[in-house]
């Protein structure tokens, strides 16, 4: 079997392994799901992926053998916005695992709709998503995949060795080296789950806010990474750190005395096939 490192910030993402099976779900777009521009939000992303991954779990007996999941990590690669209206067809599968972990590749696609709101004639949208899930026990500790599952999911990929990198800088730089002051993010009760943990798509909304004043990082092809650190619980004052040099954004979600619950990055896209 081949070794697979992840972490390498400047390739495009694996297709699909010729033959192997997928899971698809269709979504449709609506407007609580899009900015003023009528572009789907990066939190609207993460709902899609939560959706299409519980849809997922819950076609297989893995709801019963290996039902608890966390995400590590999640890259968004936008290669073409995806608009309201529309309907989002994502397909998902296996990239790479190993016995506790899995790189879960989805595609988004959305073909070209207009109403009256929206009547301009714009491409078809495509976003390449792939995201780390670490397989864990009712205790929340990092458990190996069932033999079902682990058999179904290597079948999707050549890559049965996969081994955790990051791809973001986890240390926060000093407030006086930065440029940035930094800025509070207020957390509302609906943005937790009901394991009191913050929801994957409330950490991409501070992340849609800061992108406000960086509308250039949007417009063009672009690559979100997203990487979870810590869990952030009700109460938790957050605050955002923000380094722009060139064409990347960094953010680092701070909880109090500096602690990093989260990293993310912005930037221009890998050359990909569009």
């Amino acid at each position: 079997m081949s070794q697979v490192t992840v972490g390498m910030r400047g390739t495009s993402l694996p297709d699909r392994k010729d033959g192997a099976r997928c899971f698809e779900g269709r979504y449709r777009v609506r407007t609580g799901d899009v900015d003023q521009e009528m572009r789907v939000r990066l939190d609207a992303v993460a709902r899609y992926l939560q959706d299409v991954a519980n849809d997922n779990i819950e076609a297989t007996d893995f709801h019963a053998t290996d039902p608890f999941w966390i995400v590590r990590r999640t890259v968004i690669d936008v290669v073409r916005p995806i608009s309201w209206p529309a309907t989002v067809t994502a397909q998902r599968w296996c990239g790479a695992l190993s016995t506790r972990w899995t790189n879960m590749r989805v595609r988004l696609t959305a073909e070209h709709e207009t109403n009256r709101f929206n009547p301009d004639p714009r491409p078809d949208g495509l976003i390449e998503t792939e995201a780390f899930w670490i397989n864990v026990n009712d205790q929340g500790m990092p458990s190996r995949l069932s033999d079902a599952a682990f058999e179904m999911l290597s079948s999707m990929t050549d890559e049965h060795r996969l081994r955790w990198k990051p791809m973001n800088p986890e240390k926060a730089p000093a407030p006086e080296d930065i440029e940035l002051p930094d800025r509070e993010h207020v957390l509302r009760s609906t943005d937790f789950d009901p394991f009191k943990h913050l929801n994957n798509a409330a950490y991409l909304e501070a992340i849609e806010d800061e992108l406000v004043d960086h509308p250039d990082l949007v417009d063009m092809p672009h690559r979100v990474v997203i990487e979870y650190l810590r869990p952030i619980v009700p109460g938790t004052r957050l605050m955002l750190r923000r380094v722009r040099e060139g064409e990347r954004l960094d953010v680092w979600l701070l909880m109090p005395d500096d602690v990093v619950a989260a990293t993310v990055s912005v930037g221009p896209l890998p050359l990909v096939e569009a």
